[in-house]
């Protein structure tokens, strides 16, 4: 065995053995973030709740009583019941769980998107950036809210239409921290090995590049969790989201407002839960940000 092999069988062995600490330290770094880990608890909680709750509450939030209409907290109706007497306890839970699988599946759809013009645009420049970026900075130049409402109307408002409208109004920004982080790492030593061994572009850029950029991306997916539960229900609250009698926190606000005064709790419980929600995800993503990159909290400080 020549010199060479073995010096880069160490240096495999040395960088398999170092990603447990590298692990240990960011998880370390996280735990010390005490608003980040109760995020990260509420999160957990919630998403327990909504998701495994109707099997033991199972009552049907679509299930119309007139004789309950407006009922208060009781053993039989917790929550109370709304204006045409339907369980607000049901319908909190499985409209929570609407809401955030919409907000995820925004997530998703956003980050692939953003990331992937990000990450050509910043990999392979000259006219495929000058395209890409063109289009994102006009992109963000109209106003996002606005040209959802617009495509919603249009188009339907379907639950699979509302996750494609929100992903496709929200990814710049992803688009632009991913195309400003793949600039830093396609200069580095390593990337330039790949290409002159004779890699092919997709496969450096995949295979090397886009793996530094996660860390970047899993903060920014935890931020857009939240922004896309906050479109959502805007988009609900003005009836152009899912539609009754599916519920939704947004359109649960909808329905309650005429009630603000006689019976409160209609709006305060789903403007709690999404306020908690939005919030809870912000503190998570700025804690995995200083835990992923050390130097940002030293910088801050």
């Amino acid at each position: 065995m020549s010199v060479i092999q073995v010096e880069k069988n160490v240096d495999v062995v040395g960088s398999k053995s170092s990603i447990k600490p590298k692990r240990r330290s960011v998880f370390s770094r996280l735990l010390k973030n005490k608003i980040a880990m109760v995020s990260l608890v509420i999160l957990v909680i919630v998403h327990i709740a909504v998701f495994i709750g109707p099997v033991f509450w199972s009552i049907n939030p679509e299930k119309i009583n007139p004789t309950t209409t407006l009922a208060k907290w009781s053993a039989e109706h917790p929550f109370g019941t709304d204006d045409l007497g339907r369980d607000v306890l049901s319908r909190m839970l499985h409209g929570g769980r609407i809401t955030l699988l919409v907000g995820f599946s925004s997530m998703v759809v956003t980050v692939l998107l953003g990331g992937m013009i990000g990450a050509f645009a910043g990999y392979f420049g000259r006219w495929v950036e000058v395209i890409l970026m063109r289009l994102t900075e006009a992109m963000m130049a109209i106003p996002n809210f606005f040209l959802a409402l617009v495509a919603l109307t249009v188009l339907g408002k379907s639950p699979v239409m509302i996750v494609l409208v929100i992903a496709f109004t929200s990814w710049m920004e992803i688009a632009r921290v991913v195309y400003g982080e793949t600039m830093k790492w396609k200069a580095q030593e390593f990337v330039e090995a790949s290409v002159a061994s004779g890699a092919s572009s997709l496969r450096t850029l995949f295979g090397h590049v886009i793996p530094q950029v996660i860390p970047t991306i899993i903060v920014a997916s935890t931020l857009g969790i939240a922004w896309s539960i906050l479109t959502e229900s805007a988009i609900s609250y003005l009836g152009l989201g899912i539609q009754p009698p599916t519920p939704t926190w947004g359109n649960m606000l909808q329905n309650a407002q005429q009630y603000i005064w006689t019976s409160p709790v209609l709006g305060v419980l789903p403007g709690l839960a999404i306020t908690l929600v939005v919030l809870a995800y912000n503190f998570l993503g700025d804690g995995l940000r200083d835990a992923l990159d050390p130097k940002h909290v030293r910088k801050s400080k």
